[in-house]
């Protein structure tokens, strides 16, 4: 195995960036905010499923109680780690096949 190709490196870095850039947008499109979950949003059909899947309340660690916090006081620095390590792994991933069809067409 040798060393990674500039289209990895590239997509690892551009992958990681983005995603860690583009989270805080996704979550407040989709609902979740400071104020809290807006209505008739992603957010409140995702809290609506939760809170009948548990009896009548949301979860506190559930995916909405994490996404809400996250809309509300932005990510933490472990979520902000995961976010960038998730991005990181798919911009590798495109890159390297980027990398790999340069490669066959030679």
């Amino acid at each position: 195995m040798g060393f990674p190709t500039a289209a990895t490196v590239i997509g690892v870095t551009a992958g990681a960036v983005g995603a860690v850039a583009l989270t805080p947008f996704a979550i407040a499109m989709a609902g979740f905010s400071a104020t809290g979950i807006a209505a008739g949003s992603v957010a409140a059909g995702m809290m609506s499923s939760s809170a009948v899947a548990s009896g009548g309340g949301v979860a506190a660690g559930s995916l909405v109680a994490l996404l809400q916090s996250a809309g509300a006081a932005g990510l933490s620095a472990a979520a902000t780690a995961g976010v960038a390590s998730v991005g990181g792994a798919a911009g590798g991933l495109f890159g390297g096949a980027v990398g790999l069809l340069k490669k066959m067409r030679r």
